[in-house]
């Protein structure tokens, strides 16, 4: 996912944890040049994390503005995964960018407001939505 001087490439990984849970993420440039997609599907745990963190480094080192997390497909998110979107969102805030969730399954979802993370995330009700949304301020 280059955007200096080259074409996007679209990125896409997938990893099995240590309890046969499969996890991907797919990482895709969005309709405006500020914005990356990461989708994510299955498990995010310990064992499958890194994959995660590398695309959303990478996303953030490509200069977009916005990183819209596709939580669509994630069936689950331990505090392994969760410590790697906040740690994300603090280096997006660095580099003048921000990490937005889309689509949070309702299991996804009751973690973040258990925990009290989901404050700190914009969240939308789908990615059609992130993409149409007009990021606020901060």
């Amino acid at each position: 996912m280059r955007r200096q001087g080259g074409g996007d490439i679209v990125v896409g990984v997938e990893s099995t944890g240590a309890e046969g849970g499969r996890f991907g993420v797919e990482v895709r440039p969005g309709p405006d040049p500020d914005i990356v997609v990461v989708a994510l599907t299955g498990e995010l745990d310990h064992d499958t994390a890194e994959p995660l963190r590398a695309a959303l480094d990478e996303g953030i080192a490509s200069g977009a503005r916005r990183l819209l997390v596709d939580c669509s497909e994630l069936l689950f998110c331990d505090s392994t995964g969760l410590n790697v979107l906040l740690h994300a969102r603090l280096a997006a805030q660095e580099a003048d960018a921000r990490v937005e969730l889309a689509a949070l399954r309702p299991q996804v979802a009751r973690m973040f407001a258990i925990t009290g993370a989901g404050a700190v995330f914009p969240r939308h009700a789908s990615l059609g939505e992130a993409l149409a949304a007009r990021p606020r301020e901060e």
